[in-house]
């Protein structure tokens, strides 16, 4: 994960040489034709009563009663500090929301292998869909001496495969290929006590994270043919109910602007550059049933989303230019964006504190996602019809209540951050599922920017998308609906504690004629629901 914070870090840092394109054309205003119809009160979701953790390097998860994630989504957790609870009960974080755990943070012996072979009988405690592995580029690097996975203009030196030496069997198999390293991923079924008769791994998930996608022009078809050899050889080595995905290519990544522009863009080139032959890629080993494939071809979903700079958090600063940075239109803009470029399921990595970048107090990850915006991340990203979070952390084990470093380089890190924003987080999520988990049964349709609001009292309604949304300074509405139940979340982001703001919802499809108003206070995430009438 460090080469994606360097990643971010220069693509946040040229932010002033970005090119102006003209502005997506407004949405029309839709008059209000005849009087308001009567309005259907939506029935505000309950908050938990909570004191938010003060305790250095810890965090609760008995914030919230016991509630679990709807079949339909996934939440991995790669976060920080599960061995604060694992102890009392390891089960607690699959009764907090979370529904599959990532490999670094499984129970030694107990959820994962770790000493070789497991014991004869052995099986894990994680059922198939509760495991994730994060592969980042050192498996690829170290364990396989590929140079490729650390630069990628070395593409056109990597060995796809050698085969057998049929004269001389005994002599010794050169692991140092693609083919070798994504092919023994099979192998780690037996971490879990059940391989199959052939050999397959049996992760739910598998999560690439080589962050090695960027490549040099004349370099870039040797590039797109070895993402694309990776991912099928991995999917032929893995249980047929893996998913394979990668945090990059995307399709699309707005780096945490939601700009107009990114409304426009087209797909990047490594998710659809199909697979073709090069001066050298038959020596190398390259086979002949990948070619007019691409890496989009074969990836089960796709991971558009993005970390948070501190600027982000930031109530003082302006948030509404098309280049301003803006939690909610980020969170929800990569979505928008993504979602109309490939329909595959989309998977969002969640960190709750800035990355590093160039951009002002965010040289280093100590600061935390405030309140609203740690709740509103557990609640607004799921209104995007998304499939799954992968919920990370650049810590693992935390030990509270530890006295500051001395090292100021080491200070709000680790062990000295306040981790409340987790309690927030868990919150959201508890707020949305523990409550309305029934709407996520597969049947629903997520309205997104065709959420249809009025802010003039009902006389004009308009359908913003997320960055609309920010440059025109209004509240977020999106809304999901799930046969005659309409569900609703709002905010107006970065509001001051004491200011008020007004927004109307309207429903007018498919026989219905809802409509509602909202009164938000500062920037608390409202949700609501309510059941819609005919006529």
């Amino acid at each position: 994960m460090k080469l994606l914070l360097l990643g971010l870090t220069a693509g946040l840092a040229g932010v002033g040489y970005w090119f102006s394109r003209p502005a997506l054309p407004e949405p029309a205003a839709i008059k209000l034709q005849g009087a308001l119809p009567a309005p259907t009160q939506l029935i505000a979701t309950p908050r938990s009563r909570f004191t938010p953790s003060t305790r250095k390097g810890y965090y609760s998860l008995d914030i919230v009663s016991d509630f679990t994630l709807p079949s339909t989504k996934t939440l991995t957790f790669c976060g920080a500090g599960r061995n604060l609870h694992v102890q009392q009960d390891r089960s607690k974080i699959f009764r907090r929301g979370f529904s599959a755990v990532e490999s670094s943070r499984m129970v030694p012996n107990v959820e994962i292998w770790r000493d070789g072979f497991p014991a004869k009988g052995w099986k894990s405690a994680l059922n198939f869909s509760q495991r994730t592995w994060i592969i980042y580029q050192n498996y690829f690097r170290d364990a396989f001496g590929l140079a490729w996975a650390q630069n990628s203009d070395k593409a056109n030196e990597t060995i796809y495969r050698v085969l057998p030496n049929r004269a001389n069997p005994s002599a010794p198999l050169n692991r140092n290929t693609l083919f070798q390293a994504s092919s023994e991923l099979q192998g780690s079924c037996s971490n879990f006590g059940d391989c199959p008769a052939a050999w397959k791994s049996t992760y739910g998930l598998i999560v690439l994270d080589i962050e090695n996608d960027g490549a040099n022009m004349s370099n870039r078809q040797e590039q797109a043919n070895l993402y694309t050899y990776m991912i099928k050889t991995i999917k032929e080595n893995s249980s047929p109910q893996t998913l394979v995905g990668s945090i990059a290519p995307v399709l699309h990544n707005s780096v945490g602007y939601s700009r107009a522009e990114d409304y426009k863009a087209g797909p990047e080139w490594l998710w659809t550059t199909p697979a073709q032959h090069t001066a050298t890629s038959r020596q190398r080993g390259m086979s002949d049933d990948i070619l007019g494939k691409s890496f989009g071809d074969y990836a089960d979903f796709q991971m558009p989303g993005t970390y948070y700079v501190y600027p982000d958090f930031d109530y003082t600063i302006k948030h509404t230019d098309d280049n301003d940075r803006h939690w909610l239109a980020a969170l929800l803009g990569e979505q928008e964006v993504n979602m109309k470029l490939s329909p595959k399921k989309r998977i969002a990595w969640h960190w709750l504190f800035n990355t590093q970048s160039e951009l002002p107090n965010s040289g280093k990850a100590e600061h935390a996602a405030p309140p609203a915006v740690a709740e509103g991340m557990g609640i607004f990203y799921w209104f995007t019809g998304a499939y799954g979070v992968l919920f990370w952390d650049d810590q693992n084990d935390l030990v509270p209540d530890q006295p500051s470093p001395t090292d100021p380089n080491q200070k709000g890190l680790g062990n000295d951050r306040n981790y409340a924003c987790y309690e927030h987080y868990v919150h959201g999520l508890w707020r949305l599922f523990k409550h309305h988990g029934d709407l996520f049964n597969g049947r629903e349709t997520y309205l997104n920017e065709a959420t249809e609001c009025s802010y003039d009292s009902g006389q004009t309604w308009l359908k913003y998308n997320a960055n609309q949304l920010k440059t025109h300074d209004l509240p977020f509405v999106r809304a999901i609906v799930n046969g005659d139940q309409i569900l609703v979340a709002a905010t107006k982001a970065y509001a001051r504690s004491g200011q008020t703001n007004q927004v109307m919802v309207r429903y007018v499809q498919n026989g219905y004629n809802f409509y509602t108003t909202i009164s938000l206070k500062g920037d608390e995430i409202y949700l609501g629901r309510a059941t819609m009438k005919k006529g």
